[in-house]
C-alpha cells in the first residue's frame, strides 16, 4: 500500500520578485534566459504551477509549508496500535531543576499491517507557568514569553483522557521529554515510550542531519519549528512515510523496535592500554563510576560486543562485565532497567 501524500499548503500570499533593474553585462558573461514554462507561471497567479515548473529545472528545490493532517484517510488493514506523538518546551536541559512552559500530543491510531495513520488526529497543547522567569535564549527559540504563561496551568484531567489506551508514546528526544513529563505528570512512568531521534539510524537511512527540521526538509516541507505542537505534527508526517532505505514506515519501525530491548554495557575494570580501542569502538567514558559504556539493540549485537571484549581488550584476563536490558517502559527514563553480571 502506498504511503498517502501529506497535505501541504503554501503561504496565502507571496510577493512575486520585483522585476531587476537592468545592469549592463560584463562581455565574459552568459546571457541567462528564463525557462519559458517558469516564466508563464511568473505571469500568472498559480504559485504551486510556478513551484513545479522551478522544480522541473533541475536546478531549483522548492519548500512547501507543512499543514497539519488531521484525518488520515484509509480503513485498518491489520491490528492497530494506539500512538501518542510528544514534545515539550522546557525552561532549560536538566529536568530536576527546570520545569515544562509547553506541553504538546498528538493521539493517532496505527495500522500494524501497513504502519500508516488511520483516521482523526486528537491533538493536546497547552502552556503551563514554571513559577520562575523564562530565560532570554529559550524566549528567544521558542517565543514564549513570561506573560505568556502567566498563570496558565497544564489540564492534567485533559492529558489523563488522552492517554487511556495508549500503546506506545514517541517524541523525537525521548531521553530529554520523558524524564520532564515523568517528573510532572506520574500517568507517564507506566507508558512505553519510543524515540525516534535515538531508535532510527537516520544516516544509515542516507540522511545527513537526524534534527527533525532536517528529515522534514528531506521530505521538501518547513514548518514553525520549536513550538510543541508543529514539532509533532512535523514528527507525524515524518514518520508516517517509508524510511529512505526501508520497505516500512518510520512508524512501524519504533512499533518493532519499542517491542525489542536494548542492553547498557558496561567494560568493567578494562585495561587502561585498551582506552583507544574502546574510544575508537564507541564506548563512552564515565568519569564518575570510571567506566567505558556502550549501548546495544539486540542480542546479537551484545553477544558480538562481549566476544569483541573478550579477544580485544581483557585477552587472556579473567573479566565479568555489567550488563542492564532495558524495555520501553524504563528506556530513555533515567529509571534503571534489569542489571545482570557476565563473565566473558
Amino acid at each position: 500500500m502506498n504511503t498517502p501524500a501529506v497535505t501541504l499548503d503554501l503561504f496565502s500570499e507571496c510577493p512575486k520578485p520585483a522585476p531587476a533593474t537592468p545592469v549592463r553585462a560584463k562581455r565574459s558573461a552568459k546571457a541567462v534566459s528564463v525557462p519559458a514554462p517558469v516564466a508563464q507561471a511568473a505571469a500568472g497567479d498559480d504559485l504551486e504551477s510556478w513551484a513545479r515548473a522551478l522544480e522541473e529545472q533541475g536546478d531549483y528545490r522548492v519548500l512547501r509549508r507543512l499543514k497539519p493532517t488531521l484525518q488520515w484517510p484509509g480503513a485498518p488493514e491489520g491490528k492497530m496500535l494506539r500512538v501518542v506523538l510528544l514534545d515539550t518546551e522546557t525552561t532549560g536541559l536538566d529536568s530536576n531543576k527546570e520545569r515544562i512552559i509547553e506541553l504538546a500530543m498528538l493521539r493517532v491510531d496505527v495500522d500494524c499491517a501497513t504502519g500508516l495513520p488511520v483516521g482523526p488526529v486528537a491533538v493536546y497543547d497547552e502552556l503551563e507557568d514554571p513559577g520562575k522567569p523564562i530565560p532570554a535564549e529559550v524566549v528567544a527559540l521558542t517565543g514564549i514569553r513570561d506573560e505568556d504563561v502567566r498563570g496558565k496551568k497544564l489540564d492534567e484531567e485533559r492529558i489523563h483522557a488522552l492517554l487511556e489506551g495508549v500503546d506506545l508514546v514517541v517524541a523525537h528526544n525521548a531521553g530529554f521529554d520523558r524524564p520532564f513529563v515523568e517528573s510532572r505528570l506520574s500517568c507517564f512512568a507506566p507508558l512505553a515510550w519510543a524515540c525516534s531521534f535515538a531508535d532510527i539510524d537516520w544516516k544509515a537511512q542516507g540522511r545527513s542531519s537526524a534534527k527533525l527540521e532536517s528529515l522534514a526538509q528531506a521530505h521538501g516541507w518547513f514548518y514553525d519549528a520549536h513550538r510543541a505542537e508543529m514539532d509533532c505534527h512535523a514528527l507525524l508526517a515524518v514518520l508516517a512515510n517509508k524510511l529512505p532505505e526501508a520497505s516500512h514506515t518510520g512508524l512501524a519501525h519504533l512499533i518493532q523496535a519499542s517491542g525489542q530491548p536494548t542492553y547498557a554495557l558496561q567494560a568493567t575494570n578494562a585495561p587502561f592500554e585498551a582506552k583507544d580501542k574502546l574510544k575508537a569502538r564507541g564506548y563512552r567514558w564515565n568519569a564518575e563510576a570510571r567506566v567505558w559504556h556502550t549501548r546495544l539493540k539486540d542480542d546479537a549485537l551484545l553477544n558480538a560486543e562481549c566476544e569483541w571484549l573478550k579477544e580485544q581488550v581483557y585477552g587472556a584476563r579473567r573479566a565479568v562485565v555489567q550488563v542492564e536490558k532495558l524495555d520501553a517502559l524504563v528506556r530513555f527514563s533515567g529509571r534503571p532497567g534489569i542489571v545482570t553480571h557476565q563473565q566473558l
